[in-house]
C-alpha cells in the first residue's frame, strides 16, 4: 500500500518512473567514425530483432575496428555519414553502410536511452545536428580569379585545435595576408563568383586544397599552391558549425565524408534488365589510378541492354545491387552480378572521374 508523507515526498518508485516526462535518464547520441582497410570489415552486425526497436549494433568483433572505437553491444543506429537512418528498412541501411567503401561515420544512441526516448515520444532526429558534412567543392577561374579571399589569424595553429576567430573578424584577401604565418584559413566568398558558384559557403574554413591538407601552411605555401592549380581547384571545406561538431569530438574531417553533390564528376546508376543476348557487356579486372585493383566495363555492345542503360567502355564498378564491392576480387564481383538472374543495377563511373576523385582522397 502507498501513502504519501508530505515530510518526505514520493518515494514510490513505480511511480516516479511512469512521471519522468523530461526525459531525464536519457543519454546523448555517440559519433564513432570508422576507418578499415580494404580487406577488413567494420567488425559489427547489424540487427533488426523481434521485439526490439531499432538497428541495433550486435556481435562485436573482438579487437575490430568497432570495438576499438568503442561501439557497445545493443546500441542503436541512428545516423550513417550523416544520413539519419532510423525510420529507413534495415536492409537500405545495411546497404548505405557497405556503399560507405573503407569509411563511415556512425551515430548511436545506448539501447536503455533509445527505449527511453521511444517511450516518451521524443523525436530521435532532434537529438542530431542537421548537417556534419563538409562540402567539396570544384572551382574554376575566370578573369577576375577564384572568387575567394582568406582570413589567417596570426599565431593560430590548424583549425580543428583552437577556437575559430568570429565571423565578423577582418577578411584578408590573399595578396594582403602576412607572409610566414601558419594556420587556419576562413574563407571570404565573392557573390556571384566562381567559388559561390561552385557552392563555397561565406565564412567556411578550408582543410584541403586538391586532396592536401592545409593544416600547417603558411600563406606563402597556399599561394604557390593556388598558383599551381592554374585555372581549377578542389576545396575541402566546412562551415564553422561542422568544423566545431568535428574538433570537439576529436573527429577528422576527411574528404571520404564530404557531400560531393555540386562537384563535375558524377556517378551514374545504371539499371540493366538481361535480353535474349545477356547484358552486352564485359568485366575485366585492372589497375586503378589509386594503384589498387578495380573491376572495369569492356567491350560494350550495341543495342543491347548495357549500352542502352548508358553503359561506356572503360566505366569502373563501384557497387553492384546497391553493394560496394570495393576490395572483391574478380570472382566475387561476377557472382554479385549473377546473384539476381535476370537484372542487375550498377554504381559506375568514367575514367576522368574516378582519377579526379582518387586525387582528392574520395
Amino acid at each position: 500500500k502507498f501513502e504519501f508523507n508530505p515530510k518526505v515526498g514520493i518515494d514510490n518508485p513505480a511511480l516516479t518512473l511512469t512521471e519522468d516526462t523530461d526525459g531525464e535518464g536519457v543519454g546523448e547520441p555517440r559519433f564513432y567514425l570508422l576507418t578499415k582497410e580494404s580487406t577488413e570489415t567494420f567488425g559489427f552486425c547489424l540487427h533488426e530483432e523481434l521485439g526490439c526497436q531499432g538497428h541495433v549494433i550486435r556481435q562485436l568483433e573482438l579487437g575490430g575496428v568497432a570495438q576499438r572505437r568503442g561501439l557497445q553491444d545493443g546500441d542503436r543506429l541512428l545516423q550513417v555519414n550523416g544520413h539519419f537512418v532510423d525510420h529507413m528498412d534495415h536492409l537500405r541501411v545495411v546497404q548505405k553502410i557497405k556503399a560507405s567503401g573503407n569509411q563511415v561515420l556512425l551515430a548511436v544512441l545506448d539501447g536503455d536511452s533509445y527505449e527511453a526516448a521511444k517511450s516518451l515520444g521524443r523525436d530521435l532526429s532532434q537529438m542530431l545536428p542537421d548537417d556534419i558534412r563538409p562540402r567539396l567543392c570544384h572551382v574554376t577561374r575566370d578573369k577576375s580569379g577564384f572568387g575567394f579571399s582568406v582570413s589567417c589569424p596570426e599565431g593560430k595553429a590548424g583549425c580543428c585545435h583552437q577556437e575559430p576567430p568570429r565571423l565578423g573578424s577582418p577578411k584578408v584577401p590573399l595578396s594582403a595576408s602576412p607572409a610566414g604565418t601558419k594556420g587556419t584559413f576562413q574563407l571570404s566568398v565573392l557573390q556571384d563568383g566562381p567559388a559561390d558558384r561552385a557552392g563555397v559557403p561565406p565564412g567556411c574554413w578550408l582543410l584541403e586544397l586538391n586532396g592536401d591538407s592545409v593544416k600547417s601552411y603558411s600563406h606563402t605555401q597556399l599561394t604557390k599552391k593556388l598558383k599551381q592549380s592554374g585555372n581549377k581547384v578542389t576545396l575541402l571545406v566546412a562551415s564553422s558549425a561542422v568544423e566545431e561538431f568535428y574538433r570537439l569530438r576529436g573527429l577528422r574531417v576527411t574528404a571520404a565524408l564530404a557531400d560531393t553533390s555540386r562537384l563535375p564528376f558524377k556517378v551514374r546508376e545504371l539499371h540493366l534488365v538481361k535480353g535474349p543476348a545477356g547484358y552486352g557487356f564485359l568485366l575485366k579486372e585492372d589497375d586503378c589510378s589509386s594503384g589498387g585493383v578495380g573491376q572495369f566495363l569492356w567491350d560494350v555492345d550495341v543495342g543491347l541492354p548495357a549500352e542502352r542503360a548508358g553503359m561506356k567502355e572503360g566505366d569502373r564498378v563501384l557497387a553492384v545491387n546497391g553493394e560496394s564491392v570495393e576490395g572483391l576480387d574478380h570472382e566475387q564481383t561476377v557472382r554479385r552480378i549473377r546473384a539476381r538472374e535476370d537484372q542487375v543495377t550498377l554504381l559506375v563511373i568514367d575514367p576522368a572521374g574516378d582519377e579526379f576523385y582518387h586525387s582528392v582522397g574520395v
